[in-house]
């Protein structure tokens, strides 16, 4: 975990500094590793932070081309800090990753 600062709008034109912890990436992809291996769907809190996991399903997600709905892990809140994992591949093959640190101003040693 790394403490840093992060800017959250709190209202209009006000934007506050704040100091929050931020998981090691590594640790939270063992953490969605072992989720993803138990293959159901889970809601919680991980390091700190609000977390999902949606296992696949056989059925394509609406008005897509896709053959599946692929598993997916998300962990944070958009705009401040947030990653996700999704199997697009099929839940054996590596996911691919995102990442959104656009909140994140800077680490605090």
């Amino acid at each position: 975990m790394v403490t840093a600062k992060a800017k959250i709008q709190t209202r209009d034109n006000y934007t506050a500094v704040v100091p929050l912890t931020v998981p090691d990436i590594d640790e939270v992809k063992k953490f969605a590793d072992v989720i993803h291996k138990n293959g159901k769907v889970w809601q919680g809190e991980a390091f700190g932070w609000q977390a999902e996991y949606n296992p696949e399903r056989p059925t394509p997600p609406i008005d897509s081309k896709m053959k599946f709905t692929p598993a997916d892990f998300c962990i944070g809140e958009s705009g401040i800090w947030f990653f996700s994992l999704m199997w697009e591949h099929g839940k054996d093959a590596e996911p691919v990753e995102f990442l959104d640190e656009r909140g994140i101003v800077e680490a605090v040693v």
